[in-house]
């Protein structure tokens, strides 16, 4: 099974929504592969936003991403990424589709509830930023014979 990074971010913490957030990735059918809540400090946030930094939000990105700890989760299923990717929504919130939990929670491009992985190689990458191998779980869920068919597991 396919693993991908989200993260739940300040904006979800603060506004209690962690509960619907989580509750529509298993709603999907995903699996919750390893999950924990910490602080993000300036260290990690250049590392995973590298490729911002010579925009000039960087440090309002880190900043917001600062304000408060945030929930770190990985979660799997047969294309997880690109399923967590459409659930998630587009990144402004203002242009995210009804139904997405950015397009029902988020009305800001930064203050959009969760970052996730763009791609499965992303994945790999920022699974190992936050994760340690023995914090992520492999587990059948008892219900995968009524998510999957058997040539998709």
């Amino acid at each position: 099974m396919e693993k991908t990074l989200v993260i739940l971010k300040p904006s979800a913490i603060q506004r209690g929504l962690i509960g619907e957030v989580i509750s529509r990735f298993e709603r999907k059918g995903l699996r919750l592969a390893g999950t924990k809540m910490m602080q993000l400090d300036d260290k990690i946030l250049n590392v995973h936003y590298a490729h911002l930094k010579d925009k000039p939000f960087f440090n309002h990105v880190k900043e917001s991403m600062k304000s408060s700890p945030v929930i770190v989760q990985c979660w799997a299923g047969v294309d997880a990424t690109k399923v967590v990717r459409m659930l998630i929504g587009k990144t402004n919130g203002r242009d995210a589709a009804p139904g997405t939990i950015r397009g029902d929670f988020a009305i800001s491009t930064q203050e959009n509830i969760v970052h996730a992985s763009d791609s499965t190689e992303s994945a790999a990458a920022e699974l190992k930023r936050f994760f340690n191998d023995e914090e992520l779980f492999d587990y059948t869920l008892s219900t995968n014979a009524n998510l999957y068919s058997k040539d998709e597991i």
